[in-house]
């Protein structure tokens, strides 16, 4: 009887694709990169509207903390009457 093909090729073929895999983590991955426009940019920075805003909420934050706080029940009923009415 006579075997043809022996060797040592096929011996460790889980090392083989162990190899392969190592080489593909290797391989160099892409990388995601951000960029942001200048107009994005403009567009973040506080207008001054805004900046208006954060001041009277921080003196509204002031008031209720302190206890001096009052707000106008009628003035809160219209506003409430106005936002339901454009509906």
């Amino acid at each position: 009887m006579k075997i043809n093909n022996f060797g040592t090729h096929r011996i460790n073929p889980y090392n083989r694709q162990m190899n392969k895999l190592d080489e593909l983590k290797k391989a160099e991955k892409p990388v995601d990169k951000v960029e942001i426009s200048l107009t994005a940019k403009a567009m973040q920075q506080l207008s001054d509207v805004e900046q208006q805003r954060a001041k009277k909420v921080e003196e509204l934050k002031i008031q209720v903390e302190n206890g001096t706080y009052k707000p106008n029940p009628q003035e809160i009923a219209k506003s409430i009457a106005n936002f339901y009415s454009k509906k």
